[in-house]
C-alpha cells in the first residue's frame, strides 16, 4: 500500500495558487546552500557553459548533445535552463521542456546534471526544488523526466527522496549511445511522475515521509549490477528481466512507490495505484 503523507494540502482549484507548503526557493528567490546558487540560465554564455558541463557528464559525441540553441528555446517557450553556480561557475543543470496531455500543460525534465566534483553536495535536490517552486509559480503542476531503471541511486533519489512515482517503461527509449555511461545497451527508461502539489510530495521534500519497506510486489536489482556494467551480456540479462517484470506489474496498474536496501541489493517496491 502507498504510506500515508504525514502532512496534508488542500488541493487547488483549476486557475487558483497551489497552497502546498513552500520549499526553500519559494517565489523564484535564488537558493543557496554550501555556497551553491540556484537560478535561472539567461545569458548565452551560461547556455553554452550548460552544454560543456553536458559534454563532461555524459561524454557523448557532439552529435548527441543538445546544442545551446536547444537551451535557448526551453527559456524562452515556458519550459527550463536552470543553474547551480558556486560563484560564476556553472556546477549543475536542468533543462526542461514543455509538455501537453490531455489539454493539460506539464513539464519534462530532459536532462539534470551535476559535476563530478560537486555530487553528494544536495546540488540535485536543490535544482529539483527550484524547478518546482518555478512550475507551481506558473500554474503546473507536473514535472515528469526519465531515468534507467538500473540506477538505484537515482530511482532511490526520484522516489524516496523527492515523491516521485513511475508508471511507464519506454524501452530502449533513446536508441544505443556513444555515452559511456550507458554502457552500449538499450537505453530503457522508467518515467518519473513529480505530481508537484500532492501530500506525497510534500511529505518527501519536508522529509516528513516514513522510508517505504513493504509492498504488493517487488522487482529486485542486484547490488553486483555495478559490476555487471562492465559485463554488456550479463547487464542485458538483468535489464531484460527487470523490463518484463515491470512491464507486466504496469500493466496490471501497479506503480513503483519507493526503493528499499536489501542484502543483495536494492528492490522497487510497487502496490495498485489510480488518480481517481
Amino acid at each position: 500500500m502507498n504510506e500515508q503523507a504525514k502532512t496534508r494540502a488542500e488541493k487547488p482549484k483549476v486557475g487558483q495558487p497551489s497552497k502546498a507548503p513552500p520549499s526553500k526557493t519559494e517565489g523564484g528567490a535564488p537558493s543557496v546552500g554550501e555556497g551553491i546558487t540556484i537560478r535561472k540560465c539567461s545569458a548565452l554564455q551560461e547556455f553554452h557553459a550548460c552544454v560543456e558541463l553536458q559534454r563532461e557528464i555524459w561524454e557523448e559525441e557532439d552529435l548527441e548533445l543538445e546544442p545551446s540553441t536547444m537551451f535557448v528555446v526551453a527559456s524562452i517557450t515556458g519550459g527550463q535552463a536552470l543553474g547551480a553556480f558556486e560563484g560564476g561557475k556553472l556546477v549543475g543543470f536542468t533543462m526542461a521542456v514543455v509538455g501537453v496531455r490531455n489539454g493539460v500543460a506539464y513539464l519534462h525534465s530532459h536532462q539534470t546534471g551535476v559535476s563530478a566534483a560537486y555530487r553528494d553536495r544536495g546540488v540535485g535536490r536543490m535544482l529539483k526544488l527550484f524547478q518546482r517552486d518555478d512550475a507551481l509559480a506558473r500554474g503546473i503542476r507536473l514535472v515528469e523526466w526519465t531515468f534507467d531503471p538500473l540506477e538505484m541511486k537515482n530511482a532511490h533519489f526520484n522516489l524516496n527522496r523527492l515523491g516521485a512515482i513511475c508508471r511507464r517503461y519506454l524501452p530502449n527509449l533513446y536508441g544505443v549511445t556513444t555515452s559511456p555511461l550507458h554502457r552500449g545497451i538499450d537505453t530503457d527508461r522508467l518515467v518519473a511522475e513529480w505530481q508537484l502539489d500532492s501530500p506525497r510530495v510534500i511529505a518527501a521534500i519536508q522529509d516528513l515521509a516514513p522510508t517505504a519497506s513493504h509492498a504488493p510486489a517487488t522487482i529486485d536489482v542486484p547490488a553486483e549490477v555495478e559490476l555487471l556494467k562492465q559485463d554488456e551480456k550479463k547487464t542485458r540479462e538483468v535489464q531484460g528481466r527487470v523490463r518484463e517484470e515491470f512491464t507486466e506489474l504496469f500493466a496490471r496498474g501497479y506503480a513503483a512507490i519507493g526503493v528499499r536496501r536489501e542484502s543483495k541489493g536494492s528492490a522497487y517496491l510497487l502496490a495498485p495505484w489510480s488518480d481517481f
